[in-house]
């Protein structure tokens, strides 16, 4: 029995006798941990029953670039900065760890520690590896970097997880893997990251960051922890027991014993005049009381830790070794509070032996607020272009593992120059990366590196394609006819190989498992040109002109007046396609192209079989036609104008790279009349809208295409007026959506949504603006009954629903002031001294909601999706030395590396060199369940069928990451509370009645700092705006291990004898799953 204070009730708690897991294990059979290693969770130093447990968690949180650059940080420079230095903390950690058995230290990026790892002698590698036997030192997490949960996209969260636990299981065997994820500081939490979690055999999660309402209703609950349901699709085997953590991740007040504190130590000297051991000990018990109402168990987890913290552990340390004696020896006097060095893991094991039941979430933490005027969701936008070359990096990722693995001959230079584009891949999902809430000199050193990555890799891609067109030779110096150029700035249609050259050749690389096809749209200087495909066929061509506000970009280094268009059909499945492209100034069929004669009286349309685009007058969209209804849909641009304030209190808080504050919420139209040049051919159909002189955009519809492009310019966005702006692309529709939309979570499923609303609470907002922004990694939709619209991005943005049949996308924004959560500077991007240019594209979707007569909308938006995320990579070779018989005759200019094309709803997410004679191959369902009738069915088919290019030998299954044997691994089990039950504690705290103060959102985070304003009366969650809930006083409940679902189709596989059996793959909707395939040696 133990009495919880200050709740008024007593909890019977019946320990669980029967653990139900057991250690995975790893995935190599070397290194092997020594025979003796008590690693994981049989390493956890021993609670006490009938006693208040206080895991004390010594930890860093060490950010892969943010203030300073990844190498300023690692390496301890600039300290007029920040004083940080990476390699000064592990080293003095391992070293107060060697000295001392009983202490305990995590840490979690493993992008730092393999640099570091890398410097060490071997004796000292050695003893690191006695640290991780032994459970001492313990790694969370384990990823290359702890990365951003808005911002992401899926397929590069699975790919830095994936690199980072390899590098652990290679280095350290099973006692490296992370059991326990640790996504402290991230500014909101996805659901699609809990499931990714769960599905790599994570055993559970803790978090920092939720909004200051839903934090303050989880903890007057006693719900701060909880089983999170991360799949609509995938049942249990997504749900990850996830907590959130009291103070964030930083000391409590006053108990920041690092030398970047000046808290006060422990005086333990027996006679000194300064001794404080009775008084800090006193007030630190204080604190865990405190924090113990709000938890179910007799277990609570206390992070001792902060930013860049353990410089110097030993004072730390030292500290810590006072903290847990002298509160100890109380216990003989009646004290039941046990302090003990522990691990996320180690407590996390005790909430499990715990032995009751939990409460549970399906929706996710977006938006995330830390005050009443701070939602968090700027960074949704900020820095559109870093996003933007973020996600070529994936994309380019992709090409360059599945080419090196394709390879008829490996080079020695290939595995570095792949591991150098993953690192820094995962370097970039960081969450001050990606989420464009670092200084601008860091975003430009990511920017370098990204930059440095993408030239190594393509090396190995030259290579591979020229293997391919020409066949292997023995020296890999040799010189190669193809030059296999990328061109990073066609987005601004420009390309020296295409402008400069003709003959050049075009090779168009699908890294999809399907065939496909694309328009393909090349910058040219002329408008004459042949387009040959690899048959030698003349292939229908277009050319338009390169629009005004592309043309007029300062510094745009290009001859292009033109882009060349043409259809590129039947692109092998992982495979190429070579085009050979000439000057023809003799052909009669190229006309150079005009623009329609202006007809202001009248409206606009563009079209094609499937769908028409009418637009006004004013050049504004005014109707979208498709599936035989035309719905009232318009188009526009705006932008809000930042708040600025002093951010003294909440309400000055100035909008800035982290929280999106519109001055009193008002929106002010770019313009009221939009000036339109018309273009139309064989093959697409454009208009070219100028809506002012820094916002311009192209529509089009592409000739069979089942959607509209917008492809928009916008900036520099002007601040003569010293006015921080940001930039909307708002579409409007007579849809009757209610107030519901929809939002993807990191590209995969679509999570409801509804305007001033949150699932678990009842919120109050503010900031009925930025309260109701979310992240959009790649779709937002709404519909009703009839028709839906829905909106693919090409980045990550943020969006939102603020009317009924209205969908907006922050595009872009320019701000003048800090918003005081530590970047420092304002989120005013410039480049060649102006404000900074940014180009993307949106896919408008408009059709039958539910009545479709062929493949559902939805379904289709998803295979669109995905061609968008990975079109062809495109490839440019001066061909001036090879007339077009040479090069037909000459080369192969057509290859696919896989012989059975998957069925358009698989995709083969990942194919990549994983150790010697291995590959590491992911196969995912890309529909949800009931999207569509046909696509959203199970699918079957043979691995050794799809990758027959290899000489498999054999295949074994995996978690997502592809670092433990499926069959070998369990997690552990939490119950969840049945459905019918509700249980509701109210804690109760004297100054609950008057308000009270939030903690602060602000980086860096060391000691505990709160804001100095207070909340009034009423103004938390929890203490005015309960929803209501009954009290059961047989809540708490027994574990009981749950039954194992096994499929039925699984247990006929598994029995089959033909050796053709155990390749054969199945996929239910939504599912991902991960092989590692044994090639012949």
């Amino acid at each position: 029995m133990f009495d919880k204070i200050g709740v008024g009730l007593a909890i019977l708690y019946i320990f669980s006798s029967v653990v139900h897991y057991v250690e995975p294990r790893n995935i190599r059979t070397v290194p092997k941990s020594d025979d003796g290693a008590k690693c994981g969770y049989s390493s956890c130093h021993p609670t006490k029953p009938n006693m208040l447990n206080v895991h004390l968690i010594a930890h860093t949180h060490d950010d892969v670039g943010w203030l300073k650059t990844v190498d300023q940080y690692y390496y301890g420079s600039e300290t007029r900065i920040q004083k940080a230095g990476v390699q000064y903390i592990i080293d003095s950690v391992v070293e107060s760890l060697l000295r001392d058995p009983e202490k305990r230290f995590i840490y979690v990026e493993s992008a730092f520690f393999f640099k570091w790892w890398k410097e060490q002698t071997s004796e000292m590698q050695d003893q690191v590896r006695m640290l991780v036997n032994e459970g001492r030192l313990e790694f969370i997490g384990g990823a290359w970097s702890m990365n951003d949960e808005a911002t992401t996209h899926y397929q590069s969260v699975i790919d830095q997880f994936a690199w980072g636990l390899k590098q652990l299981n290679d280095t350290f065997g099973e006692c490296g893997r992370p059991r326990v994820g640790w996504q402290i500081d991230p500014f909101g939490h996805s659901r699609e990251m809990a499931s990714m979690f769960a599905q790599m055999g994570f055993d559970g999660m803790f978090f920092g960051r939720l909004d200051y309402q839903d934090k303050d209703e989880r903890l007057m609950t006693q719900k701060a922890e909880m089983i999170w349901h991360g799949s609509a699709n995938l049942g249990d085997k997504s749900d990850l027991f996830s907590g959130a953590l009291y103070n964030n991740y930083q000391a409590p007040d006053g108990f920041c014993f690092d030398i970047l504190c000046s808290d006060q130590p422990i005086i333990d000297g027996k006679h000194s005049p300064d001794n404080n051991v009775k008084e800090r000990v006193n007030t630190f018990l204080d604190y865990v009381k405190i924090q113990s109402i709000y938890y179910r168990t007799n277990n609570i987890i206390i992070t001792m830790g902060g930013d860049f913290t353990y410089q110097a552990a030993q004072v730390y340390y030292k500290n810590l070794d006072k903290l847990i004696r002298y509160a100890n020896e109380r216990q003989a006097n009646g004290s039941n509070i046990n302090l003990l060095y522990s691990t996320p893991s180690c407590y996390l094991k005790s909430l499990h032996d715990a032995g009751i039941s939990w409460p549970t979430k399906s929706d996710d933490f977006f938006p995330y607020a830390s005050d009443p005027h701070a939602y968090w969701t700027g960074y949704f936008t900020s820095r559109p272009t870093l996003k933007r070359y973020e996600r070529d990096g994936n994309h380019f990722l992709q090409v360059c593992k599945q080419l090196s693995a394709l390879a008829p001959k490996r080079s020695e230079e290939f595995d570095p120059h792949l591991t150098f584009l993953r690192e820094t891949m995962g370097i970039m999902q960081h969450h001050d990366a990606v989420t464009g809430t670092e200084k601008e000199k860091v975003a430009l050193d990511y920017a370098k590196r990204m930059s440095v990555a993408l030239r190594a890799c393509s090396t190995n891609i030259r290579n591979v394609l020229n293997q391919f067109s020409t066949g292997p030779v023995s020296e890999p110096t040799s010189q190669r006819p193809f030059e296999f150029k990328t061109c990073t700035l066609l987005n601004i249609s420009s390309c020296a190989t295409s402008e400069s050259n003709s003959p050049f050749a075009l090779t168009l690389y699908n890294p999809l498992a399907h065939t496909t096809k694309e328009y393909v749209r090349v910058p040219v200087a002329d408008y004459k040109y042949i387009v040959l495909d690899p048959t030698g066929k003349s292939l229908t061509t277009q050319v338009v002109p390169v629009p005004k506000p592309v043309a007029a970009i300062k510094h745009r280094n290009s001859i292009a007046e033109y882009e060349l268009v043409f259809l590129a059909s039947n692109l092998p499945a992982m495979g190429y396609k070579t085009y050979y492209i000439q000057r023809d100034d003799s052909s009669p069929v190229n006309i150079k192209p005009t623009a329609l004669p202006k007809r202001e009286s009248s409206y606009t349309v563009i079209e094609n079989e499937n769908i028409k685009l009418t637009f006004d007058t004013n050049g504004f969209l005014s109707e979208v036609t498709a599936d035989g209804m035309t719905r009232m849909i318009s188009q526009e641009f705006l932008y809000y104008e930042g708040a600025t304030g002093n951010n003294a209190e909440f309400l000055n808080r100035s909008s800035g790279a982290y929280i999106f504050r519109p001055k009193d919420n008002n929106i002010r139209f770019a313009t009221d009349h939009v000036t339109i040049e018309v273009y139309k051919g064989s093959l697409v159909e454009e208009v070219h809208q100028k809506f002012n002189d820094w916002i311009s955009q192209v529509v089009r519809v592409y000739k069979q295409s089942t959607y509209a492009e917008f492809e928009w310019l916008v900036g520099p966005i002007p601040i003569d007026d010293e006015i921080g702006k940001e930039v909307i692309t708002r579409f409007k529709s007579d849809i009757k959506s209610e107030g519901v939309f929809f939002t993807d979570s990191n590209g995969r499923e679509m999570i409801k949504r509804q305007r001033n609303h949150r699932d678990t609470w009842n919120v109050k907002l503010q900031e009925t603006v930025a309260g109701n922004y979310y992240p959009i990694t790649t779709k937002i939709a709404l519909e009703d009954t009839i028709a839906r619209m829905a909106i693919l991005t090409d980045r990550a943005q943020g969006g939102s629903s603020l009317e009924d049949g209205a969908l907006e996308l922050m595009v872009h924004r320019r701000l003048l002031k800090d918003d005081a959560f530590g970047v420092g500077e304002a989120l005013n991007e410039t480049e060649f001294g102006e404000g900074l240019i940014a180009r993307g594209k949106t896919h408008l979707f408009v059709g039958q909601s539910y009545l479709r007569a062929d493949v559902s909308l939805k379904a289709i938006e998803r295979l669109v999706q995905l061609e968008t995320l990975l079109p062809s990579w495109k490839f440019f070779s001066n061909m001036e030395s090879y007339t077009s018989d040479q090069w037909l005759s000459s080369f192969t200019n057509t290859y696919t590396g896989i012989s059975l094309v998957l069925p358009k709803s698989v995709h083969l997410l990942t194919l990549e060199p994983w150790h010697d004679n291995e590959l590491l191959v992911r196969f995912e369902h890309i529909l949800e369940k009931d999207e569509d009738s046909r696509y959203s069915k199970y699918v079957q088919f043979n691995i050794k069928d799809v990758l027959s290019a290899f000489n498999i030998e054999n295949i074994r299954e995996t978690t997502l990451d592809g670092n433990a044997w499926l069959d070998e691994h369990r997690r552990m089990e939490f119950v969840p509370e049945p459905e019918d039950e509700a249980y509701e504690a109210y804690a109760t705290i004297s100054e609950s009645a008057n308000g009270g103060h939030l903690l602060s959102g602000a980086k860096p985070m060391l000691g505990v700092e709160y804001s100095k304003e207070r909340l009034g009366p009423g103004e938390l969650g929890a203490q005015s705006n309960r929803l209501k809930r009954s009290a059961n006083a047989g809540h708490f409940k027994l574990h009981k291990r749950r039954q194992q679902h096994v499929d039925e189709d699984s247990i006929n596989v598994s029995l089959k004898t033909d050796d053709r059996a155990k390749y054969l793959i199945e996929l239910s909707p939504m599912e991902i799953r991960t092989f590692v395939v044994y090639l012949a040696k």
